[in-house]
C-alpha cells in the first residue's frame, strides 16, 4: 500500500514538473514577444511624440485662412493639394538671417486618387511679377522681399495654381535629411567640385555616374551649375527629391525616423499641422507612388538696371507655361480633361491651353 502511494506521488510530481515545463516554455515564448510588442508601441508613441513636437515648432501661420485662388477650404486627408518646397541659403556664417533668397523652388502637387505626385521645379532667375513689391524682378528675390508668403504670391501670381501649403528647409536641414537617411542614390552627370553646405570652397569632388552620395555630396549636385544652367540645375533638384522620396517610403527608413525628425527639427517652417501632415502617409502605403517631373521652358534675357549694368533673368516661354498650368490643374482636379481641348474646322481634336492670366 505505501509502495503505491509512493508510485501514484511520483506520477503526480512528474505530472506537476511536466505542467511547470510547459508553462515555462509558454513563458519563454510569450515574454520575448510581449517585450517586442511593448517595446514597438512604446517607439512608435516615442517617434509619434517627437514627430509632433518637431512640426508643432516649425509650424508657421503665413498669415492667410487658405489661398485666394481656392473657394473653400481644402483637406489634405480627402482632397488634391498642393505644396510650396522652399529652399533657402541660410545660415550664420552668412548673416543673411530673415533675407535669404530662396535657391530652390519646387511646387508639387499631389493627387490622392491616382496616388501621384507632380513636381514643377521653378528656375530661381524667372522673370515675374512681385506682388510684395510691385514689379517684375528674379523669383528668388521675393523671399528676400518677404519671406515664404511673398514667395508663395508670386508663385500663384504666375502660374495661377493654388499653394495650399509651403515647407521651407535650409540647406543644413537639407544636408542632414540626406544623411538620416544613410545616403541616396543619384546620377551624377559629370565630375564636379563645389564648396559645402559651410562655404568651404571646393570641398566636395564628385565623378560622373550612378552612386551613393551623403547629404554634403547631394547639396552639391543640387547647387552646381557651374558646368549647365539654371534649368539642368532644376532638373538635378527633382531627381534628388524623387530619390529622398523613395528612400524616406521604403521599408528600412522606418529606423531611421528618429534621426529624420531630430534633423528637421530646428531647420524647418511650414503651415501645416501635425494632423495635416500625418494624412500624406496613404501615399506612401497605399502602393507604387507615381511620380512626374515638370520643368519651365524659356530663354536668355538681359535687362539693364538704373546703374547701366545688364542683368540676367530668365524669361518664361509663355505657351509652354499655359501647358504646365492645364496640366497641373488637371492634376488638382480644378478642371475637367475635357476643358484641355477644342475641336479644330476640320474636326480634328487638339490642345487647347488654358490663357495665362498675366
Amino acid at each position: 500500500m505505501k509502495k503505491n502511494n509512493q508510485v501514484r506521488s511520483r506520477a503526480i510530481k512528474r505530472q506537476v514538473k511536466k505542467r511547470s515545463r510547459k508553462r515555462k516554455l509558454i513563458l519563454f515564448i510569450l515574454v520575448p514577444i510581449l517585450l517586442l510588442v511593448t517595446a514597438t508601441s512604446v517607439y512608435a508613441l516615442n517617434m509619434l511624440n517627437r514627430a509632433q513636437t518637431a512640426v508643432d515648432n516649425a509650424y508657421e501661420d503665413d498669415g492667410r485662412d487658405r489661398s485666394e485662388l481656392r473657394e473653400i477650404d481644402v483637406d489634405p486627408g480627402q482632397d488634391h493639394v498642393s505644396i510650396l518646397f522652399i529652399g533657402i541659403d541660410q545660415s550664420e556664417h552668412r548673416d543673411n538671417e530673415g533675407h535669404a533668397l530662396s535657391d530652390a523652388l519646387v511646387l508639387a502637387t499631389l493627387n490622392k486618387d491616382e496616388n501621384s505626385v507632380k513636381l514643377l521645379s521653378i528656375p530661381r532667375d524667372s522673370y515675374v511679377y512681385i506682388p510684395e513689391v510691385g514689379y517684375n524682378d528674379k523669383i528668388t528675390h521675393a523671399h528676400a522681399r518677404g519671406g515664404s508668403r511673398a514667395t508663395i504670391d508670386a508663385v500663384e501670381g504666375f502660374l495661377d495654381i493654388p499653394v495650399d501649403y509651403f515647407v521651407r528647409l535650409d540647406f543644413h536641414a537639407f544636408v542632414d535629411v540626406v544623411d538620416a537617411l544613410g545616403g541616396i542614390t543619384v546620377d551624377v552627370p559629370y565630375e564636379l567640385t563645389e564648396s559645402d553646405s559651410y562655404d568651404r570652397r571646393d570641398s566636395i569632388h564628385l565623378l560622373p555616374g550612378e552612386q551613393q552620395v551623403n547629404g554634403e555630396e547631394a547639396l552639391a549636385l543640387a547647387r552646381t551649375r557651374k558646368q549647365d544652367n539654371d534649368i539642368e540645375r532644376g532638373r538635378r533638384q527633382q531627381m534628388i527629391m524623387e530619390s529622398i522620396l523613395d528612400k524616406a517610403v521604403s521599408i528600412g527608413s522606418v529606423n531611421r525616423l528618429g534621426n529624420i525628425i531630430d534633423a528637421v527639427g530646428d531647420n524647418m517652417a511650414t503651415n501645416l499641422t501635425f494632423n495635416e501632415m500625418t494624412s500624406f502617409i496613404s501615399y506612401g502605403i497605399s502602393g507604387h507612388l507615381n511620380v512626374e517631373t515638370l520643368n519651365l521652358e524659356g530663354s536668355d534675357l538681359y535687362l539693364e538696371n538704373s546703374v547701366g549694368q545688364n542683368i540676367y533673368y530668365y524669361q518664361l516661354d509663355e505657351p509652354h507655361l499655359a501647358e504646365v498650368q492645364t496640366k497641373l490643374k488637371t492634376h488638382l482636379d480644378l478642371i475637367d480633361e475635357t476643358d484641355q481641348y477644342e475641336t479644330n474646322i476640320d474636326g480634328e481634336t487638339q490642345t487647347s491651353p488654358i490663357e495665362n492670366n498675366n
